[in-house]
């Protein structure tokens, strides 16, 4: 037959563990199923896009290895590293709190009187010391609510870690880009150089007027502005990599222009289901603080009811050495509080509604966030889609701004055309493979940011770095 004291066991038993938190449930993506369809978007296909890494989408092995140094340096990465450590710990802080301290004290003591034989006390008392029993959940919900903080923690270190890399590769792209813009001034110049030359030669001769001749300097001037800016341009793309990277980077291993650039950062597919947008690392930290906010709701909750605390004490004592272990000094002591609240003028109930109107708020910044990497996504594709002609266009605009500026620089000297007529073809020209540039600087940047949006190497956390 069960005792009444086995029941009053069994029944405090079945109350703890039991939580007032309420189910965490999380809403539907607030965003289509799929991206937008049209000419912009070139849906190209159905299947789902697998896991991203950097190592499948960067292919150069130059920046395979600045990233890996990255990685390893970045001090903004070691940063949300160690904040991950501190919130791996503050968990399980709160964790140890829903398990009883154990403890122990001991005492001795000596005393002699008038010449008497003297006396000893000795004390040793150990066991649980505090415990309260989570009746309510209160701190069970507060272990759950800082578990969901450190994994939150951790996603926003992936956060950090994809924008590094994503950074990186933009830099070093960049760079790519104003090594070829420095070469384009560089030629520039040396052809304005060569016109003013001439120029000054035809002045001489009486062949052209000195208007001519200020011109074609004025050209080479712009020229070699140009120079000197993108000469300032390359030296802070490489104080920007070396930010990124943590130390001194080896030029060796940054490109020579867009021609390795550009097969270096591979294309991503478009029609890809908008569920990968749960992949994304900012995704991930919005879903556990949401699950945070509502751990805290049953924390709040149960403030509500009263809490019970038992402390416990076995041990021995006596006032000599050699009595110490005789059984009548052994003593133990066991003992109980209750605490329960009956007036605070509504304190708790409102910390009941601050918890859930935090969670409310966690619940829109979820949503927020997802809606938030759509528009991303679907920016990155929209230009993804249309890149290619406006490259195109851009290769043709330059062909023919050569072919005038030949056309025009031959009928100048023929006597046909004005001076004019041919600096203006040269300056078009050299706006013309200044704009091809940075179109083709814009193919390899939208192919970072869908990387970028798509939460790419999300993989990859914390954890295992």
């Amino acid at each position: 037959m069960i005792g009444p004291r086995a029941l009053l066991l069994a029944s405090t038993l079945a109350l703890v563990g039991c939580s007032l938190a309420p189910k965490t449930v999380l809403p539907a993506p607030p965003v289509p199923q799929s991206w937008p369809v049209g000419d912009a978007y070139l849906l190209q296909s159905e299947a789902a896009l697998p896991i991203l890494s950097y190592q499948s989408v960067f292919t150069d092995a130059r920046l395979h290895s600045l990233a890996e140094q990255a990685l390893t340096n970045n001090r903004d990465l070691r940063v949300a590293y160690a904040n991950v450590a501190a919130a791996r710990a503050q968990a399980r802080v709160t964790r140890a709190g829903q398990f009883p301290a154990i403890g122990i004290s001991g005492g001795a003591g000596y005393s002699d009187s008038n010449g008497a034989s003297g006396s000893g006390d000795f004390s040793l008392r150990g066991g649980v010391t505090a415990f309260e029993l989570d009746l309510f959940g209160k701190l069970a919900n507060a272990s759950e609510a800082d578990r969901n903080r450190a994994l939150a923690t951790e996603a926003a270190s992936r956060t950090v870690r994809l924008a590094l890399i994503a950074n990186l590769a933009e830099a070093w792209a960049t760079y790519g880009a104003d090594r070829d813009l420095l070469a384009i001034a560089q030629d520039t110049a040396a052809n304005a150089r060569e016109n003013v030359r001439l120029t000054r030669a035809r002045l001489d001769g009486g062949v052209a007027p000195r208007t001519d001749l200020r011109q074609a300097e004025q050209i080479l001037a712009t020229a070699e502005d140009a120079i000197a800016a993108q000469t300032s341009a390359l030296a802070q793309d490489e104080n920007l990599i070396r930010l990124l990277v943590g130390g001194d980077v080896d030029r060796a291993l940054l490109p020579n222009g867009l021609a390795d650039v550009t097969p270096a950062i591979a294309s991503l597919p478009a029609g890809v289901n908008s569920q990968i947008l749960l992949r994304r690392p900012d995704v991930i930290e919005a879903e556990y603080g949401l699950r945070a906010a509502n751990a805290d709701i049953g924390v709040a909750r149960a403030q509500l009811f009263p809490s019970i605390s038992l402390t416990g004490l076995l041990g021995f004592a006596s006032n000599a050495l050699s009595s110490l272990f005789d059984s009548g000094s052994f003593s133990w002591s066991a003992g109980g509080d209750v605490t329960a609240p009956i007036f605070d003028a509504g304190g708790r109930r409102a910390g009941v509604a601050v918890s859930e109107a935090q969670r409310d708020a966690a619940l829109a910044g979820y949503e927020g966030v997802i809606q938030t990497a759509f528009r991303e996504v679907a920016d990155a594709l929209a230009v993804q889609g249309t890149i290619a002609e406006r490259v195109r266009a851009a290769a043709a605009n330059t062909a023919a701004a050569a072919d005038t500026a030949m056309l025009s620089d031959a009928r100048y000297k023929g006597g046909v055309d004005s001076f004019l007529a041919s600096l203006d073809a040269q300056r078009s020209l050299y706006a013309a493979r200044r704009t091809e540039i940075a179109t083709q600087l814009l193919l390899v940047q939208t192919r970072v940011a869908l990387f970028r949006a798509l939460g790419g190497d999300g993989g990859a956390g914390a954890a295992t770095s």
